[in-house]
């Protein structure tokens, strides 16, 4: 008692433990990358502004050659309006010619390490016309922008307009130590999921482990016991005065030790299973015929429990490519199953049909059913739907994921149909030899 209080200890810290570990790194997970993108903003925001004061006075600078050019007077204001986050306007109050304009944009923009690709454009607001366009990118052949393609902006007089329409994939380039710690806090994000879902699954793996341990020592202990105890009583001179009762022991011992070589063989065909080892010998075989020699082989169990089998088998064409041994273990798992895990007097069908060219086997039974929730999950090794702490069911987990198994390998299909108390049909579908 002492002992299963403390294994139950244990069990509760260690998930305890786990859990607080798994909500602390995520906490940690989500800071570092709120901290991550806060700085990266903060440093996008300082190459925007700094690229932007840069503009500004390589476009101050043309402004003022301009002015020079025509002999004007520059305004007491900065000709120069944002306009927008990628949209300059420059007021020249005169006419230039657009290919100077374009050498004193590039002479500037060198000057500064304005790598951008930019558009640009000479408007006369007095005539209301636009007096052309050109592009300069570092692309090789970039194509001429259209002057409707720019935006116009309200003014009365003379002014050229740049236009950066990639600047912000531009600026982005430009920030490699950012780009390269953000790839790498991504990597670490990455990592830790992986991480925790190997975690996740190990613990998973582990309790199940532990529950098949729980299972195997319940089911090993119970004939071991029958056993020891019927070889004391055995032991008596006595009972050799009375033959009946000696040799109704001798058939226990017999029967228990049956269920013990049942249980081992069992564990070792999903040994072999696991290393690829296990020897199928694939054969033409008429699936009637196993399923016949199958409920002959269950006919102990059947009795013990006073089930009935109803056989329906209507497939036409009945011929299989398998082992003989172990598909006719499959449907005694199956008959196996359908007896255990049944609280009333087990009534068993077993169906068989044609569907184009293959051929099915459906068992059914009216036992205590499985919730849609668990479907899936019986196929898997060692699972066993949750009972508590309850043993009132014989078995490892390891019958369903056999047939699953077996019937995989003859290139066939298996599922399930069931509900809560209201019974289970596992069907199999197989190629038609």
């Amino acid at each position: 008692m002492a002992t299963t209080i403390h294994t139950a200890y244990f069990c509760l810290v260690s998930r305890t433990t786990l859990r607080s570990i798994i909500i602390l790194a995520a906490i940690s997970i989500a800071g570092i990358t709120a901290t991550q993108i806060y700085w990266v903003r903060k440093a996008f925001d300082q190459k925007e502004n700094q690229f932007n004061h840069d503009v500004n006075a390589s476009l101050q600078a043309v402004a003022n050659r301009i002015f020079e050019i025509n002999q004007t007077i520059p305004p007491t204001n900065s000709p120069v309006e944002q306009l927008s986050t990628n949209y300059f306007a420059v007021i020249i109050n005169g006419p230039v010619n657009a290919n100077v304009l374009g050498l004193l944009l590039a002479s500037e923009f060198e000057k500064r390490n304005i790598t951008a690709d930019y558009e640009f454009g000479v408007y006369d607001c007095e005539e209301q016309c636009m007096k052309g366009a050109e592009v300069k990118a570092s692309l090789p052949k970039q194509p001429t922008t259209k002057l409707t393609d720019l935006p116009t902006w309200k003014s009365d007089g003379y002014y050229f307009s740049v236009r950066f329409p990639a600047i912000e994939a531009n600026l982005i380039s430009q920030m490699g130590i950012w780009g390269f710690s953000s790839a790498v806090m991504l990597i670490v994000i990455l990592f830790f999921a992986y991480t925790l879902f190997v975690i996740l699954r190990q613990k998973r793996l582990s309790e199940i482990q532990k529950d098949f341990i729980n299972n195997m020592t319940h089911e090993f202990k119970t004939p071991l016991s029958t056993i020891a105890i019927s070889s004391d009583v055995l032991k008596n001179p006595e009972i050799t005065q009375t033959p009946d009762r000696l040799l109704n022991y001798a058939a226990i011992i017999s029967h228990e030790t049956t269920r013990l070589r049942q249980h081992v063989e069992r564990v070792l065909q999903m040994a072999k299973l696991e290393k690829n080892n296990l020897v199928i010998k694939k054969e033409n075989l008429d699936v009637h015929e196993l399923i016949r020699e199958a409920v002959q082989n269950s006919t102990l169990l059947l009795q013990e429990k006073n089930a009935t089998v109803d056989l329906q088998l209507n497939a036409s064409e009945t011929h299989i490519v398998a082992d003989r041994l172990h598909f006719t273990n499959v449907v005694f798992n199956l008959i196996d199953n359908a007896i255990k895990y049944n609280k009333n007097i087990p009534h068993l069908k077993i169906e068989s049909g044609n569907v184009g060219n293959q051929i099915f086997v459906a068992v059914s039974d009216n036992g205590i059913g499985i919730s849609p929730e668990n479907h899936k999950k019986i196929f898997h090794q060692f699972f066993r739907v949750p009972t508590g702490n309850l043993h009132d069911v014989k078995g490892f987990g390891l019958g369903l994921n056999y047939v699953k198994r077996i019937i995989e390998s003859c290139k066939g299909k298996v599922s399930v149909a069931s509900q809560l108390e209201a019974g289970s049909t596992f069907k199999i579908i197989l190629p038609v030899a």
